[in-house]
């Protein structure tokens, strides 16, 4: 293994993932820059236009409702599927009776493609032959609100869809987490007089920080990539109020056949993807940095 010391030969063992990287990665985001800029319909030859698609995306309303949806469910993710997850993976870490078979069961609409999913919701969500509408009618309430298909509570509703798909596949990671985690720590813990509370709270938190970190990029790139919930669910209807922003993006491109925009739009949703995601690892690592051992009270 001595070559290995070697630049050279380190640099032509990363090539062909660089390569790889950058044919089906940067290329496009470049390419997509690009037209970004041009007013392309998807006929003839695409002419430059300066910034006239961002300055059009700005006084957008379609853009700016999109974007409020997205960061719902974003707010809802963070807030319930990330800590949710992680309760989960701390109860299945137990001695449970069936844990392999509940964790199953978790993982499952994981691997269920996110159309099925859809599919599946319309008929719990749906307003008219929806199974929740149709248990309230059932206990004296008609005309149950419209979790989907009306102008406020849909991205509530792509939500909660998306923290039910995604809660298994979060929860493997922080199981496979905590399996790792050295258990000297935890009994020298529990030596010292910590519960099961404290050591929960100052000793496999601060040990799984790492982990919660790439749960909540997962999450994060996940909600920046919805489109197939919202089709099925919604179809971005009516008049686009329910649309997410790869939705909008997609109709702008697609349909409307406003390559240009519709490339503005997906390099905004690129960027800021981005840059959510390393301003939480940024302000993840600054705290890390700046906060002293917490110690047991």
């Amino acid at each position: 293994m001595k070559w290995l010391s070697k630049p050279w030969h380190l640099a032509v063992m990363v090539l062909p993932a660089l390569a790889f990287y950058g044919v089906y990665l940067v290329y496009p985001v470049l390419y997509s820059l690009y037209y970004s800029f041009t007013n392309y319909t998807g006929l003839g030859a695409a002419t430059l236009n300066g910034g006239a698609n961002y300055a059009t995306m700005v006084h957008d309303p379609f853009f700016w409702s999109s974007l409020r949806n997205t960061g719902i469910i974003l707010a809802i993710a963070l807030l319930v599927l990330v800590p949710g997850a992680f309760l989960v993976a701390v109860l299945l870490s137990g001695d449970i009776r069936g844990s392999g078979l509940l964790r199953a069961m978790l993982f499952a609409p994981a691997i269920v493609a996110p159309i099925l999913v859809g599919l599946i919701w319309v008929f719990i969500l749906d307003p008219s032959v929806g199974l929740v509408n149709a248990f309230l009618a059932a206990i004296g309430i008609p005309n149950g609100p419209k979790w989907i298909g009306g102008t406020t509570l849909s991205p509530f509703s792509f939500g909660i869809v998306f923290v039910w798909e995604q809660l298994g596949f979060i929860a493997t990671i922080f199981y496979a987490g905590l399996k790792l985690l050295p258990s000297e720590v935890l009994e020298a813990s529990a030596i010292d007089g910590a519960t099961r509370r404290q050591q929960l709270r100052y000793v496999t938190v601060p040990m799984l920080s790492e982990t919660f970190n790439i749960c909540t990029v997962l999450v994060i790139t996940g909600v920046f990539k919805i489109f197939e919930l919202v089709y099925v669910l919604t179809g971005g209807g009516p008049v686009h109020v329910s649309d997410v922003l790869v939705s909008y993006m997609y109709y702008i491109t697609f349909t409307v056949t406003q390559y240009g925009y519709g490339m503005t739009l997906a390099v905004v949703i690129f960027a800021l993807g981005v840059v959510v995601s390393v301003g939480y690892l940024m302000l993840s690592r600054r705290r890390r940095y700046a906060g002293a051992p917490a110690a047991w009270p």
